[in-house]
């Protein structure tokens, strides 16, 4: 053991480490990896968004705030494990939520609160975005909420200088450098995946619709440069380094990699870059990224594109809804142990009940749920109301309760992977499974095998999150061989060709699914009859 810590130790002291930041929606959690790529420390700090004026925000001063408390609790995790100050660190990579909208003027002032992607006021320009590019533009990304402030007539726009998201915002404040990861990129505005660049005649056709306004920019003019996975992306300034490490132990010069989205840290985290590979982050929310051969046949509103890290075209699958309907019902059969002087700790009362699931008829016996405590964009929901309903003869017992409501948790994602799979005919190797859904072993890969009728495979490196796969993009950043792609590096050095749980789909299960599918479409007129019916 004391060996282990003295390598550790070394490797901070030498600077042979990699770290990962990342500011997630109620959490932001860094991470410091080692020469082999494994957690060696890690500090986080909780946070929440707030309404201010109708917009759901976080201030600058919460922003900075939470990142440094989160990299002060790290450097103190690194202390006390290894009786090492932290100064120097070989590269460090910053991620964050994507989309949303963040404008400075050019004294570096932000010019309205950052809109985070959690706001649907965008419709409009949404709407008139696609049809102008043909191309599926989601109320979050940041041209939809720059062009919804033109439609409004916002005073800030012309004073508008560089527009970014949040990790590009960090990322500026400790290098001084405007750029951004191709992932996230493709999260702001249509991406060339030819060129790893925002969409040239997409820009074009932007400057065109809005040139009466007679704007003193040009929309190339206050974007971030985009920048593919490995690239240089600047390094931490003197400021950038007091601004991070309130201590002042941290040494300036330290190597970055292009900051990324959410999406593309999830997408290393799970070794899922390579083209016919795919994760689904399945917990409060439930989205699935699939890398494409090639790209789509058709406009779809309901599937949104970007890119891998590296910039490899990926069909993306967003819904609001997943497990939190499903986490109440189990509450409430906890809630009836206790009333009848039984205590049950939740993972047990989590694996008799999903167990039980399995029991089930396979189309669930005619029960249907509807788990959307919110509105759910695929389905054309703006708001939700939870719903159970059932035939009078339905199948009414505990196992068909259970096996409907883990099916609906995964509806709306489903709709959307039938779009990719069954309409545009696009091939899935394996698609990685993290997130609670994923915690009582095999359940709900089974589950999700039946809905995307693809294998589906679990690591235990999943659950290390976001911040882990933004710190082996920083590792990449330093640590790869010339020309190394960066599929070959997280394949060959970080998983090593491990393999985790693999549960192939089974064909009546597939079947059922479907069925219940059937069930769940026709019904949605109940759902929103729910919605008109019962309001505050």
């Amino acid at each position: 053991m004391g060996t282990e810590r003295e390598r550790i130790a070394g490797w901070i002291r030498e600077g042979k480490t990699a770290l990962g930041m990342e500011l997630g929606s109620t959490r932001i959690k860094a991470v410091l990896i080692g020469e082999d790529h494994a957690p060696v420390a890690s500090g986080s700090h909780d946070w929440e968004n707030h309404l201010e004026d109708g917009i759901w925000t976080y201030s600058l001063e919460e922003i900075w705030e939470g990142v440094q408390d989160a990299y002060k609790k790290l450097a103190q995790d690194v202390k006390e494990q290894y009786g090492e100050t932290l100064s120097v660190i070989g590269c460090i990579g910053i991620s964050a939520m994507m989309h949303g909208y963040m404008v400075f003027d050019k004294e570096g002032r932000i010019l309205v609160p950052f809109r985070t992607w959690r706001n649907t006021i965008t419709e409009e320009a949404a709407e008139k975005l696609t049809e102008l590019f043909s191309y599926p533009i989601p109320q979050r990304w940041s041209i939809a909420h720059l062009y919804q402030a033109i439609l409004n007539g916002e005073e800030h726009v012309p004073s508008i200088d560089y527009m970014t998201t949040l990790e590009g915002y960090v990322h500026w404040k400790l290098t001084g450098q405007r750029v951004l990861g191709i992932g996230d990129v493709a999260g702001m505005f249509p991406v060339d995946t030819a060129a790893h660049d925002f969409h040239q005649e997409m820009i074009e056709r932007f400057d065109g619709l809005v040139a009466e306004k007679g704007y003193p920019w040009k929309l190339r003019d206050i974007l971030p440069k985009a920048l593919t996975a490995g690239e240089d992306a600047g390094c931490l300034t003197e400021e950038g380094a007091r601004l991070l490490d309130v201590d002042g132990n941290l040494k300036p010069g330290i190597p970055m990699c292009p900051p990324e989205g959410d999406a593309g840290t999830g997408m290393a985290a799970t070794n899922s870059v390579k083209v016919r590979t795919g994760n689904v982050s399945a917990g409060t929310s439930v989205f699935a990224m699939v890398v494409l051969e090639k790209e789509l046949k058709k406009v779809h509103p309901e599937i949104d594109l970007v890119t891998t890290p590296a910039g490899d075209l990926v069909a993306m699958v967003h819904c609001n809804n997943c497990t939190s309907d499903l986490n109440a019902w189990v509450g409430l059969f906890r809630e009836f142990a206790s009333c009848t002087g039984g205590e049950i700790g939740w993972d047990r009362l989590y694996e008799v009940l999903y167990n039980k699931a399995l029991e089930g008829d396979e189309d669930c016996g005619g029960l249907l749920a509807y788990n959307y405590f919110s509105g759910e964009h695929i389905t054309g929901f703006e708001e939700g109301r939870p719903l159970f309903v059932r035939m009078p003869d339905g199948k009414f017992t505990l196992a068909n309760f259970m096996r409907t409501h883990l099916y609906t948790s995964l509806g709306a994602l489903k709709t959307g992977l039938d779009i990719l799979f069954k309409e545009e005919q696009v091939k899935l190797d394996v698609l990685l499974g993290h997130g609670g859904l994923f915690k009582t072993k095999g359940v709900g890969q089974r589950i999700m095998a039946a809905a995307a009728g693809v294998p589906v495979e679990v690591m235990e490196t999943a659950g290390e999150g976001g911040a882990w796969g933004c710190a082996l993009l920083a590792a990449y950043r330093i640590w790869r061989q010339e020309q190394e792609s960066l599929d070959a590096y997280l394949g060959e050095k970080v998983f090593g060709g491990r393999r985790g749980a693999v549960v192939e789909p089974d064909a009546r299960d597939v079947e059922g699914f479907d069925a219940f599918m059937e069930r769940y479409h026709r019904g949605l007129p109940i759902e929103r009859a729910a919605v008109e019916s019962l309001r505050d």
